[in-house]
């Protein structure tokens, strides 16, 4: 697992991604989740590949149910772009080409 990664739950959800100063892909989980498994590594590629450009943030819904709620996550893998604050994108489910979906939307965001 990249230690580049970061899990954030809602008493740090708002510091660590709201208030960054980098765009922040935020990728709402769970761990019995199949596809969210999947996409996992690639995840952990991007935020080594991005690093000092773009922070990668993982949010397990299941040991914090109200961010989902709060950012309307119905299914999972979802992947959120934030930049400055708001949604930028996002991304529903794990289709094949996961990572230049992804990649796109760090790019667009930076």
């Amino acid at each position: 697992m990249s230690e580049k990664v970061v899990h954030a739950g809602a008493s740090d959800f708002d510091a660590t991604v709201l208030q960054s100063s980098e765009p922040v892909l935020v990728d709402f989980w769970a761990p019995w989740c199949g596809p969210c498994k999947a996409i996992g590594p690639i995840v952990e590629q991007l935020a080594d590949q991005y690093e000092g450009k773009a922070k990668v943030v993982k949010v397990d819904v299941q040991e914090h149910p109200a961010l989902g709620v709060r950012f309307n996550v119905r299914s999972i893998p979802m992947l959120l772009m934030f930049k400055d604050g708001q949604v930028h994108s996002s991304q529903m489910g794990a289709p094949p080409n996961i990572k230049s979906i992804l990649t796109q939307m760090i790019d667009r965001a930076i």
